[in-house]
């Protein structure tokens, strides 16, 4: 039927059907819908990420020394950690390959999520976080720096010490570093600190690759407090 022969109130709609088409723009919202969903599915996929990083951070009921990945263990951590390290620093990892390591990935975890928190903390407005691992004469070995504000020298002796800690007044337990140094010491392995003030901190882990499940006692849920 020709448009003129089309009542006055009918012709009125198409003329408003038309603008509104114009208004709302149907190819770039056709164009931003698909674009939504693929935002929504890869929110999705790093929702079910975390989801799965979470089990193997937390390790339920793991009443025994298992034979653990460090590498993942990192990799888990630092995703569940990631929005208090995101807005602070980026993150350069070097993981080399390396041996299972036996023990309580639970406690291993805890002491990685420690680190990284502190980390993180000690940046002031933006910098560097760097996770290295690599194999040192049979012992697995895990660096994590950062270009914060570092330890005075004074500190550093007592950095391991219950309740000693050099973040202000209820910012901090003093009970992290001190859970750490307890869960690697149980895991016949060694922690050490290296710090320059105004420049950084390294922490520096160090656990027996392939060690006997046998060498080491049971968990401890005092060990798994936060920092």
């Amino acid at each position: 039927m020709p448009s003129e022969a089309l009542p006055e109130a009918v012709l009125s709609l198409v003329d408003q059907a038309e603008t509104t088409e114009e208004e709302i723009d149907i190819e770039f919202i056709q164009q931003d819908v698909n674009e939504l969903i693929t935002d929504c599915r890869e929110g999705t996929e790093r929702i079910k990420k975390i989801v799965e990083d979470l089990k193997h951070f937390a390790h339920p009921g793991e009443d025994r020394m298992t034979e653990t990945d460090i590498n993942k263990g990192l990799e888990s951590t630092l995703n569940v950690v990631y929005n208090e390290i995101k807005y602070k620093a980026t993150v350069t990892k070097d993981l080399g390959d390396l041996p299972m390591v036996y023990g309580f990935p639970q406690q291993l975890n805890q002491v990685f999520m420690n680190i990284l928190v502190n980390a993180a903390q000690a940046i002031e407005k933006s910098g560097e976080i760097t996770i290295e691992t690599e194999l040192v004469d049979q012992m697995v070995e895990v660096r994590i720096s950062d270009t914060g504000r570092g330890i005075s020298p004074e500190h550093l002796p007592r950095i391991f010490d219950p309740f000693f800690t050099t973040k202000d007044v209820g910012k901090g337990t003093g009970l992290g570093m001190n859970i750490a140094y307890n869960i690697i010491k149980k895991h016949n392995g060694d922690i050490q600190v290296k710090s320059t003030k105004g420049k950084g901190t390294t922490f520096i882990i160090q656990l027996p690759a392939d060690a006997d499940p046998g060498e080491a006692g049971s968990p401890d849920p005092a060990m798994t407090a936060s920092a």
